[in-house]
């Protein structure tokens, strides 16, 4: 394998912390993923929608890098791609890093936005007690870090499977993630 990658694809029908994986899930243009709970026109978060369920939907795909999933296993963590409800976990991608309006092409067809960050939420201690301090952290300056993916939206469809290919176009200006 070279080269950025997608190495599970995930989706889950009902509001649920994590999401079962699949052999391969369809990104539908302004929507989400087909058959997810979150997507939609407008936001399907259940703590957002009761704030103003008319917002436009920025969270329509969660991507999570494999490498933090490494990271939290050698901590003693048993966390398997999907548990964190991402929809596509990637591999040779520095999510964290990429500017926001990133575009990411999936597969061969499907085409997606970065929009900003997940905001890790006190779920993730129900599913593992103590996995929330892996997912955030502190800066040099106590600023907070929040390491649990980032969100996007879907700007052309299509199917994306494991082992398909991540191609990252960084916008001409750069602007910082923050939580969506």
């Amino acid at each position: 394998m070279s080269g950025p990658v997608a190495v599970a694809v995930a989706r889950d029908g009902e509001h649920r912390f994590s999401k079962g994986t699949t052999d391969v899930i369809r990104l539908l243009a302004g929507l989400g993923v087909e058959g997810d709970a979150h997507a939609g026109v407008t936001v399907q978060h259940r703590s957002r929608v009761a704030r103003d369920p008319s917002q436009p939907n920025l969270r329509q795909v969660h991507l999570l890098h494999a490498e933090l999933l490494d990271e939290v296993d050698d901590a003693g963590f048993t966390v398997p791609a999907g548990a964190m409800g991402e929809n596509v976990t990637t591999r040779g991608v520095d999510l964290l890093a990429l500017s926001a309006g990133t575009r990411l092409e999936l597969g061969p067809d499907a085409v997606i936005e970065v929009t900003g960050l997940r905001n890790p939420c006190t779920q993730i201690d129900a599913y593992e007690p103590g996995l929330l301090k892996r997912m955030v952290g502190r800066d040099a300056e106590g600023g907070i870090i929040r390491r649990a993916g980032v969100m996007a939206i879907v700007l052309a469809g299509g199917e994306v499977r494991p082992g398909d290919a991540v191609r990252i176009h960084e916008p001409a200006d750069r602007v910082p993630l923050r939580p969506v």
